[in-house]
């Protein structure tokens, strides 16, 4: 990776002596309302979703108003957005002989999710809502290919209409991984609603948060019992949670992560504050960018620019030396969080959010026996690399692009130092 420089400016000095505040949007929201959820659920001596002394049914109460934020049947509470991308692809019953199409634009748990299955991960580009391009997409799609999840990076939904189209014509899956962007939309419809299945984080940089948590959401009952089955024993339950031990078509093996009722206490205060969250990022996101489009910077295209959550902004210079001259020149500044690497960088800097940033997949390592599952007799057929240069246009794309966080609790100060951060930069 190229080092970044300073370059000349027309301030002497730094605009501000303190970082911005930290990224944490859901965190911001808490208050004395949380501290009295978890303290109730504590009383209660009940912390187990299924039984207890005196359960408090916190975690059943969630996952119910959760599918009612989004308009879906059933919603189903995990420890992780992780363990909710694997539930999914369980439920889905993905497998060694299957290909899943991945964003060149991911978390690194996308990935692990579909290795862990046994199944095969197929690089797709992004296009300029940095999300998966509809058209390379059509082209990777094999006799192979199970299905694609969608990443929702960065805030803003991708351009989910059409690959959701493209999926039911070619009758492959869809799971929208919308970790990054709970409470985003497009045309009213909620993020996670237009594939056969949608996940969700709550970790501690989410929209909302209770330090570690997520959600699996589906329209489909086969698939809902399936997710039961995988997130808990391996058996699916009945609406008053006893197991169905003789259900032979739902009947799997369990991965145990079923969340608590400490966790979801938290996360219905959060669920209730979230869209007051989301107002608050999108009001700093579009003050900063309605300015700095003034002065000439492009930034990438939302699907729906209503719908878009505001918890990132992705600026797209002409070329790699002008990112990192205006990285080089806001951070300077003080443009950033306390971690400068995350909340204000050239996103091929960006970590394992970058396909090419992750080792394991570049080395094909394997998750338990050598190569698994690159190794599997029924994944001989299946041929990818994954360095640098598998995706170019995303690369291109990648090298000259800027990702800046916007916080949930940035004043009118914080905002016109961003702005004047940036444009001193481009100066």
């Amino acid at each position: 990776m190229m080092g970044i420089t300073m370059d000349q400016s027309t301030h002497s000095r730094p605009l501000r002596q303190q970082p911005l505040p930290e990224a944490f949007p859901g965190v911001h929201a808490m208050d004395s309302e949380e501290e009295e959820a978890v303290l109730r659920v504590c009383r209660s001596r009940s912390l187990f979703r299924y039984y207890g002394i005196h359960p408090q049914q916190e975690v059943k109460q969630f996952e119910g108003e959760f599918a009612h934020f989004l308009g879906v049947r059933h919603a189903l509470a995990v420890t992780s957005g992780t363990t909710a991308l694997q539930v999914a692809l369980a439920a889905l019953q993905v497998g060694p002989g299957q290909e899943v199409i991945v964003p060149a634009y991911l978390w690194v748990s996308v990935v692990a999710a579909v290795v862990n299955m046994g199944a095969i991960p197929v690089l797709a580009e992004i296009d300029e809502t940095f999300g998966l391009d509809v058209d390379d997409v059509s082209r990777r799609i094999t006799p192979r290919t199970a299905g694609m999840i969608v990443v929702h990076m960065s805030g803003a939904p991708a351009n989910i209409v059409p690959l959701a189209a493209l999926a039911r014509e070619r009758g492959i899956f869809v799971v929208e991984d919308c970790a990054q962007c709970v409470g985003g939309h497009v045309a009213g419809q909620p993020v996670g609603t237009f594939g056969d299945m949608g996940i969700y984080s709550f970790q501690a940089n989410k929209n909302m948060s209770s330090g570690e948590a997520g959600a699996v959401v589906t329209n489909d009952p086969v698939l809902a019992a399936r997710a039961i089955a995988s997130h808990d024993l391996g058996y699916a339950r009945d609406h008053s949670d006893q197991l169905l031990v003789r259900d032979s078509q739902v009947s799997t093996w369990g991965r145990g992560c079923r969340l608590d009722e400490l966790r979801a206490a938290v996360l219905r205060v959060q669920l209730r504050k979230l869209p007051v969250t989301v107002r608050r990022m999108q009001s700093s996101n579009q003050i900063i960018r309605r300015a700095l489009e003034r002065a000439g910077i492009h930034f990438r295209s939302v699907a729906d620019p209503q719908g878009d959550t505001g918890s990132f902004l992705i600026l797209v210079h002409p070329d790699e030396a002008s990112a990192r001259r205006v990285v080089a020149r806001s951070r300077w500044h003080g443009i950033a969080c306390s971690c400068t690497e995350t909340s204000n960088t050239v996103l091929i800097d960006y970590g394992l959010h970058i396909y090419s940033n992750i080792p394991s997949l570049v080395l094909k390592h394997g998750s338990g026996a050598p190569g698994f599952p690159w190794s599997l007799a029924e994944n001989s057929s299946s041929v990818y690399e994954y360095g640098p240069g598998s995706c170019p246009v995303s690369d291109a794309l990648f090298r000259r692009s800027q990702l800046l966080a916007i916080p949930s609790c940035l004043d009118d100060q914080d905002e016109q130092d961003v702005i004047a951060g940036i444009l001193d930069g481009i100066a």
